[in-house]
C-alpha cells in the first residue's frame, strides 16, 4: 500500500482533555497529512515538524465515520451558508469518496 503524506491547505485544530490535563495542537500550511483506507476503517495522521513537533492519528471505523458525516451533515443546516471556495472543494472530494466505494461495490458484486 502506497503511503504518501499531503500539505495542509487549511488548518486543523486538535484538543485531548484528560481528568488532569488537556493536549492541544494546531496544524497549518507548514504541516502535513496523511488518510488512507484500511480494512475497518479510516486513518488519518497530522504531522507538524520543526522545533515545535506535534504528530496526531487517528483510526475511525466505518461506521463511526458514517454516523459523523450523517451528523455533520444535519448540522450544516444550523450554520450561515458556506463560501463557495470551502463548498465546491467539499463536493468535489465527497464526490471523489461515492465514485470510489461504487467502483468498490462493483468488484464485489
Amino acid at each position: 500500500m502506497k503511503r504518501s503524506t499531503h500539505p495542509i491547505q487549511d488548518k486543523a485544530e486538535v484538543a485531548i482533555g484528560f481528568p488532569d490535563k488537556v493536549y492541544m495542537g494546531s496544524f497549518m500550511r507548514s504541516s502535513t497529512f496523511e488518510a488512507r483506507a484500511e480494512n475497518d476503517g479510516l486513518f488519518i495522521k497530522l504531522l507538524r515538524t520543526g522545533e515545535d513537533r506535534r504528530e496526531v492519528e487517528v483510526h475511525l471505523h466505518h461506521h463511526l465515520l458514517a454516523d459523523i458525516l450523517e451528523a455533520w451533515s444535519e448540522s450544516l443546516d444550523e450554520q450561515p451558508p458556506m463560501d463557495k471556495d470551502h463548498r465546491d472543494t467539499l463536493l468535489d472530494s465527497l464526490t471523489k469518496v461515492e465514485k470510489a466505494l461504487k467502483r468498490k461495490r462493483r468488484r464485489q458484486a
